[in-house]
């Protein structure tokens, strides 16, 4: 069943300013872009480029003054879903090379630091089962909160804290199974049944697969456990949100408004 997106985002500039954004639809083999259209006001400078691990695309624009980005898109997903209880963990001499940066600290993501919790809380667990206990344990020890952490609160403050938004459900999650060796990535997307309607964020672990070429597999895991792995459309990938943010500006933007509307078509 197609996935319906509408999202737009408006700003101002007061100075030329370069911006890096990220909101399109990966145009990758686990999802296809039916119908798409994006408008953008027109700038000095607008560039595609590809963005982290070749998972769709950034946007160069340099402009100044009132700026707005409208986007529309209809994405069948085809990612076949595993049970991720069922998956095994891959022995690190065993990952492929470019899962490895997925296993280190990030700028949000201290996973080092969580290697203690992690063994005492979910040593009983392997593999995907540990994910899912993870997964489960976030959504019952946090809450929801929208407005309380920003774009400096880390994975661990959002541990102490037990709240944030899906932003922070993800780093806590990708900061738990990286401390398990298990190789873990954020991902911004769009979802149905995500409330506040708005864009979203989940995790995604690297376990064994057989059914896929290689042995391993990305699998889309969300704490939030508001989105269906079987219905989220992914924008892209990188090692924490400072790899994926919607707009990175280089400069002072003046952000004004936003919005997400994401339905399922039948």
């Amino acid at each position: 069943m197609p996935i319906n997106i509408k999202s737009s985002f408006a700003f101002h500039l007061e100075e030329p300013t370069d911006l890096l954004l990220q909101f399109q639809a990966a145009a990758i083999p686990e999802q296809t872009l039916i119908e798409t259209d994006t408008w953008l006001t027109k700038a000095e400078h607008i560039a595609s480029v590809p963005a982290q691990d070749d998972v769709g695309e950034r946007v160069w624009v340099r402009a100044q003054g009132p700026y707005k980005v409208d986007y529309t898109a209809k994405v069948q997903v085809n990612r076949q879903v595993s049970n991720l209880s069922q998956l095994a963990q891959l022995d690190p001499h065993d990952l492929p090379g470019e899962t490895v940066e997925y296993v280190f600290d990030s700028r949000y993501c201290q996973a080092s630091r969580m290697q203690t919790f992690v063994e005492d809380r979910f040593g009983k667990y392997t593999g995907g089962a540990r994910v899912a206990a993870m997964r489960d344990w976030i959504a019952d020890k946090f809450t929801y909160e929208p407005g309380i952490s920003d774009a400096t609160t880390t994975a661990i403050d959002s541990f102490v804290e037990r709240r944030g938004i899906c932003r922070d459900y993800a780093h806590v999650l990708i900061s738990l199974a990286r401390a398990s060796t298990i190789p873990a990535r954020y991902v911004s997307c769009y979802a149905p049944g995500v409330t506040p309607q708005d864009f979203h964020a989940v995790a995604e672990v690297f376990l064994a697969d057989e059914n896929t070429p290689g042995g391993g597999s990305w699998q889309i895991v969300d704490a939030t456990m508001m989105a269906d792995p079987a219905k989220t459309v992914k924008i892209g990938i990188g090692r924490d949100a400072a790899d994926v943010s919607f707009m990175t500006s280089f400069g002072f933007a003046d952000f004004q408004n936003s919005s997400v509307e994401v339905s399922e078509t039948n």
